[in-house]
């Protein structure tokens, strides 16, 4: 202990005596414990003005503003959370807006009586504004949840506080709540400090939040992605070892989260992020044969770059034609096989189709709207061999031909089926009656073997005996 005469004030104090001065103080001791919170990580509430961070009321979903507005009137607590926050924060759009409140979803049912209802495992409100769902949920609480022999949540549904909710939330950078009428963010988990860090950390022990919840692995894939994070080292190694509690997840389940990966807007990198991390080989596990060949690695990273680019430039993109190119070239190897042992093409290329969906689907159940839309794409490749005639007209005519032709430009651009045959179809489409009829004429030409232009002699029948 360091002592002092009385009439020593501390400002006139040497460096290091004031330091051991403010060390005995309130001010000091304060000063100290948040600093050691920094250092330390240590979960606490901090309130942020939101206009500092360029977020502004107007800038949010009218409907999200509406369920903040009438819930706090009923005299509970709302907030914009996750996603949103976060999204704003980054300088970019959100497209979904949730919210997170006091209310149980029975009392958020009774402030919005068009709501419903919805899950078992998570109990979660919609409030419906025209097309746009807003998702509201109640704050989750500490208890323990009832798990499985892996340490997977089998139910959450205990209610609590908003910080133990912030604490049951999957990483720092979603656990970020905005209150619309105090124009405030609260941060319970130092996530502003990493989104300005670029970095993506897992609240709490990793190894615990994985078993809890093996599909944070695949959202700290996306997230990171999509959004340029780096993965922290104490979040990402666990990935590693935990990717076969995925084996766990129901198949629809991994679908959905499969999903939001190939439609972030950053599928390729999301897919190579898995491929090191080591989760493919769970969800698409004939995508190492392919990715361990520079041929089909180039096909591969252009149909997800191309749909990549669509939206991000807010184009429509076909969910059919991205499955259809991520399994093409196990369809095509099965049915050059199929066909080599005499089968006929279309047959075999059924055959072929229906036994690349069947081992896809023993992990991820592609659902049947967009099964069937892959699987027209597929059998319409053979098609566009067929050129005279009513076929071309036929064919365009089909239902997918936009997505197949796509995905016959997008063979042709890789070297696997004939470049002219893609040009062809580009200048059918484009043009008119005598230039059609001309095109297919050629087509009709080029089909033709040697010779057969000359004309065929015809064979006289022989004479009947004695004439």
């Amino acid at each position: 202990m360091i002592l002092q005469p009385a009439d020593t004030k501390p400002d006139r104090l040497p460096g290091a005596l004031r330091t051991s001065h403010l060390l005995g103080s309130k001010t000091g001791s304060k000063m100290i414990r948040k600093l050691i919170g920094k250092v330390l990580r240590r979960p606490g509430k901090r309130v942020l003005h939101a206009k500092h961070y360029g977020i502004r009321r107007e800038q949010l979903h009218s409907g999200a503003l509406k369920v903040c507005d009438r819930l706090q009137d009923a005299g509970f607590e709302a907030y914009i959370v996750g996603g949103a926050v976060r999204d704003l924060m980054l300088d970019k759009s959100p497209k979904d807006f949730d919210v997170a409140t006091s209310a149980t979803p029975e009392q958020v049912r009774h402030v919005f009586h068009r709501s419903r209802i919805i899950g078992r495992r998570f109990r979660i409100v919609h409030v419906p504004f025209g097309e746009e769902i807003i998702e509201v949920t109640t704050f989750r609480g500490a208890s323990e949840a009832p798990t499985d022999a892996s340490g997977r949540i089998l139910r959450d549904n205990a209610y609590g506080d908003i910080e133990e909710d912030a604490s049951r939330r999957d990483f720092t950078v979603n656990a970020l709540y905005y209150n619309p009428r105090t124009e405030e963010i609260l941060d319970f988990h130092h996530g502003v400090a990493d989104l300005e860090n670029k970095r993506l950390t897992i609240i709490g022990d990793p190894d615990v939040r994985y078993r809890e919840d093996p599909v944070r692995m695949l959202r700290a894939i996306r997230l990171s992605a999509k959004l340029g994070l780096t993965i922290a080292p104490a979040t990402k190694t666990p990935i590693l070892i935990h990717a076969k509690l995925l084996e766990n997840i129901p198949s629809a389940r991994l679908f959905d989260e499969m999903m939001k990966l190939l439609l972030s807007g950053s599928a390729w990198a999301c897919l190579m992020s898995l491929r090191e991390n080591g989760l493919h080989k769970l969800l698409f596990p004939l995508l190492e044969k392919q990715l361990s060949k520079p041929e089909t690695t180039a096909f591969l990273r252009k149909a997800l770059e191309s749909t990549d680019l669509r939206i991000n430039e807010d184009k429509p993109v076909s969910a059919g034609y991205i499955f259809a190119a991520l399994l093409w070239h196990e369809v095509e190897a099965d049915w050059i096989k199929r066909q080599a042992a005499g089968e006929y093409p279309v047959p075999a290329l059924v055959e072929a189709m229906n036994t690349v969906e069947s081992k896809v689907q023993k992990r991820m159940a592609i659902p049947n709207r967009y099964g069937a839309a892959m699987k027209e794409i597929w059998l319409l490749q053979p098609r566009f061999e067929q050129r005279v005639g009513t076929r071309p007209w036929r064919l365009m005519e089909q239902q997918r031909f936009r997505a197949a032709y796509d995905f016959l430009m997008l063979r042709a651009e890789c070297g696997m089926v004939d470049k002219a045959l893609g040009d062809w179809w580009t200048r059918f489409q484009n043009a008119d009656e005598d230039t059609r009829m001309a095109l297919m004429a050629a087509a009709a030409d080029n089909g033709k073997p040697a010779g057969a232009h000359a004309k065929k002699r015809r064979r006289r029948k022989p004479s009947p005996k004695g004439e």
